[in-house]
């Protein structure tokens, strides 16, 4: 939203910006990673090697058709100008390069493999490149609530241009002519300044403030989440109250940008199921609403089955060097791959269940790579928790199978098929590289790391949207025509990771469908004032 609101600001168009909350959403509080490549500024001033092809053929295998070959490739085309023109705005990149496979890297590092590229199978398509841009900005070691390092800048530039941006603003219904098309919005609206508008600022920051502060899965947390609740139940009470409604004339066109549906548990357990014992991420304010915007006057939707479970289980590395087994104790995916491609698969593959195997070599190389000083905050707590309270071990096979009801045959052609893959020194059937392969030996020990695994949350964001003409963002309805007036944008629409997705290719999809929309609306201006 903020990248189509500064560029169609930056084309001349005058601008209002509405947002339901305060501004900034799930990228507000994500890591703050743009996946970016082609060459760009920081990766060349960083040593690494990148093109547009290159780029193009890695993506090619992890899309998996989910937009055009053609967009794919503008995408690719464009990654390195976007970057550069988030840098005129004041976002700011950085090295160094952190160089080994990992779900995020050590703070003092701003590049990063953020996907599969340095995997074999992978790199045998397409040179290796970090892709993975972290905006600048220190938060102690939090990896967390740090996508202010786009947003921010965004926002400030959008503001000193002009934009008219109105907060606390949620859009409730699309205005169309007799012929269909969008001229505008109808929206509810908590009145700035007022004692209400105080009150629910400090009851918003109250609730986020204890439900961020102790999570979800440590002794006592229902009661901690439930005391934020209330806070919530009492913000909601002041905007059944007091918000009022508003019209807002569009006359160039709509753009929809409200995040995707994970948070509308109805929508997710309607479209898709399989996923809906995972961790929901992003804000609350992902419900669906701008998908359902754009539904209520004819637009087509995609792709709403495919959402993205975030399995990651490096760091500690020794872990992604154990195996990953069904309920029949069979493996189902390299346990090498980045983590949204072991979540996929564990969905699709083993019904959302799994446990990770490991043995007391291992356990004692995770202890020393989770050291605090070694990795962030989130993964040695999890990593530790895991080992000292999720962690069963067991003396034997008939042991493990009788405890997790595993066919003793099953697990035992697995540990045969893993025992001949570390033997052989090559790749294992599954694609993991002959570094990655380890024999495990008895006892075993044993972590459910299942989607809805208390201990080892797995978080989940949907992937599914409005169908867009993928050259000018145009949302389509069933019929394929465009609808007229009417955009959408990020993970409101189908877009670039739809399919699967890797760190940063959301927000990078962000801004290119957001730069689309808005310079298709001012070539669309500049058309109607030469007619």
């Amino acid at each position: 939203g903020a990248a189509a609101a500064l560029r169609a600001r930056e084309n001349g168009l005058d601008v209002i910006a509405l947002d339901c909350a305060g501004g900034g959403g799930a990228t507000l509080a994500s890591g703050g990673v743009v996946y970016a490549g082609g060459g760009t500024a920081i990766q060349s001033a960083n040593g690494e090697q990148d093109s547009p092809e290159n780029m193009f053929n890695y993506l090619k295998l992890e899309t998996q058709g989910v937009i055009d070959d053609v967009t794919l490739r503008r995408f690719c085309d464009q990654s390195a100008g976007n970057l550069d023109w988030l840098m005129s705005h004041g976002v700011q990149f950085s090295g160094p390069v952190w160089k080994e496979k990992t779900s995020y890297p050590n703070v003092d590092y701003f590049l990063y493999h953020s996907d599969n590229s340095l995997l074999p199978q992978y790199a045998r398509h397409a040179a290796p490149a970090a892709r993975g841009h972290r905006g600048v900005i220190r938060k102690g070691r939090s990896a967390v609530n740090l996508g202010g390092s786009i947003y921010n800048p965004l926002r400030k530039q959008c503001l000193e241009l002009g934009v008219q941006l109105h907060t606390k603003t949620e859009v409730r219904q699309l205005i169309c002519d007799k012929k269909g098309a969008v001229l505008g919005v109808r929206a509810l609206k908590l009145p700035y300044g007022t004692d209400a508008y105080h009150e629910h600022q400090k009851c918003l920051a109250r609730g986020k403030l204890l439900a961020n502060f102790y999570p979800f899965f440590l002794p006592g947390a229902r009661l901690v989440h439930g005391w934020a609740g209330r806070y919530f139940a009492r913000a909601a009470e002041i905007e059944r109250a007091e918000r009022r409604w508003l019209n807002f004339r569009a006359y160039q066109g709509v753009c929809l940008s409200a995040g995707g549906f994970v948070f509308n548990r109805a929508m997710v357990k309607h479209h898709c199921p399989a996923f809906k014992s995972g961790m929901p991420l992003g804000t609350p304010a992902d419900n669906g609403a701008g998908i359902r915007l754009g539904e209520s006057v004819g637009g087509k939707t995609a792709h709403m089955d495919r959402a993205t479970a975030w399995r990651f289980i490096n760091p500690p590395r020794a872990w992604s060097q154990g195996i990953m087994v069904n309920g029949r104790g069979a493996r189902f995916v390299n346990e090498s791959t980045y983590g949204a491609t072991i979540g996929d698969a564990m969905v699709n593959k083993a019904d959302g269940k799994a446990w990770l195997l490991l043995d007391d070599a291992l356990v004692k190389e995770a202890w020393r790579q989770i050291w605090p000083t070694k990795v962030l905050p989130f993964q040695w707590q999890l990593g530790a928790l895991n080992m000292l309270f999720a962690k069963r071990k067991l003396h034997s096979v008939e042991a493990l199978c009788e405890h997790y009801g595993f066919d003793q045959t099953v697990l035992l052609e697995t540990l045969k098929d893993l025992s001949d893959a570390v033997l052989s020194g090559e790749s294992d059937n599954f694609g993991k590289p002959s570094s990655e392969l380890r024999e495990l030996n008895l006892p075993f020990h044993v972590i459910d790391v299942s989607l809805g695994a208390r201990l080892l949350p797995c978080t989940v964001l949907t992937m599914g949207g409005l169908v867009v003409n993928e050259e000018t963002g145009q949302v389509r309805d069933d019929a394929g025509r465009e609808i007229v007036g009417l955009y959408a944008a990020g993970r409101t629409a189908v877009g670039i990771p739809s399919w699967l997705y890797m760190s940063g290719l959301s927000i990078a999809d962000c801004v290119f469908s957001g730069l689309r929309a808005a310079d298709h609306v001012a070539e669309q201006n500049l058309t109607k004032q030469a007619s």
